[in-house]
């Protein structure tokens, strides 16, 4: 399996945001309506449609779903308990925190898919459909936490007006139905979640400063070992305990070695936040991907 060959596409169209709004007229006054468009409808509809493009089969699933939550709520706890550790928690700034914390438990679904499909076939899509599926709204909602903490807005309102987790909960219980989106709209929907990844992280790049990195230095640090290290041996942690085994045990270990999710750098933007940081993390994930991947899949001899 070459990483680099897969992770490639995601890098180069972050670069290519970044070359765009700084060296031509496509500026950030561009950007910030692309933002939006990728915020409240492009990534929505990749949401709804990775969702619902398989039934999800929960009793097969139980263990890893099982397996899956508790690694991902683990992940979670850590990532919110740096601004409180001895000597290193005061050193951490607490907006900064607030805004870049989803980069060490979100995760990247488009290289998920891709990656668990090429290594375990159409078992592991399945496997790793159900993963996200659960995961995203728990990550969502996660994410979203710390940023309602840090501003005036409201959690619970917050909650019900975000488009990332209204599709996915909408998702999931049209999966639950058994319905799926009509043969006729397959390919506009499949465009538009494309159209999301592209414009996702070029718009990233747009947004990225090096230098955003240079105060936060500890804090990009610690969220990028977490995310890349970390969350890898609490995954295999969970194989062990739940007894996975084959494609269920690649599928939770590629999930727990992903890159980011691109989408952090537009969600904390859409809350008010300052993006140049969560930029640059999510460029960062993004190279470093290629050695969690190969890490994450040798722990379980892959």
């Amino acid at each position: 399996m070459n990483y680099l060959e897969l992770l490639f596409p995601d890098f180069s169209l972050i670069v290519l945001g970044y070359v765009l709004c700084r060296f031509t007229p496509i500026n950030r006054s561009v950007w910030q309506a692309v933002e939006q468009l990728v915020y409240y409808l492009l990534f929505p509809v990749l949401l709804f449609h990775s969702i619902t493009r398989n039934p999800i089969q929960w009793g097969d699933a139980s263990q890893l779903l099982g397996a899956g939550v508790l690694g991902g709520l683990l992940g979670v706890a850590l990532t919110y308990s740096l601004p409180y550790l001895p000597f290193l928690g005061r050193r951490i700034e607490r907006r900064s925190h607030a805004s870049a914390a989803q980069v060490a438990f979100r995760f990247n679904s488009f290289i998920a898919l891709a990656l668990v499909s090429r290594l375990a076939g159409p078992e592991g899509l399945l496997y790793v459909s159900v993963l996200i599926g659960v995961s995203v709204p728990l990550f969502n909602v996660a994410a979203v936490w710390p940023m309602t903490r840090g501003s005036s807005q409201h959690f619970v309102g917050h909650l019900l007006r975000n488009p990332l987790i209204v599709s996915t909960v909408c998702a999931l219980i049209f999966n639950a139905a058994g319905l799926k989106i009509p043969e006729l709209l397959e390919t506009p929907v499949t465009r538009l979640g494309a159209a999301s990844i592209a414009l996702g992280l070029m718009a990233a790049g747009a947004g990225l400063k090096v230098s955003a990195l240079a105060s936060n230095k500890l804090l990009a640090g610690e969220l990028l070992l977490i995310r890349h290290a970390i969350q890898p041996l609490i995954a295999f942690g969970m194989v062990r305990l739940f007894g996975l085994h084959g494609a269920q045990a690649i599928a939770l270990m590629a999930f727990s070695s992903m890159p980011t999710a691109s989408s952090c750098y537009v969600l904390a933007v859409r809350m008010g936040y300052e993006g140049a940081f969560v930029a640059s993390l999510v460029s960062l994930s993004t190279m470093l991907g290629v050695l969690s991947l190969p890490f994450g899949l040798w722990l379980i001899g892959v």
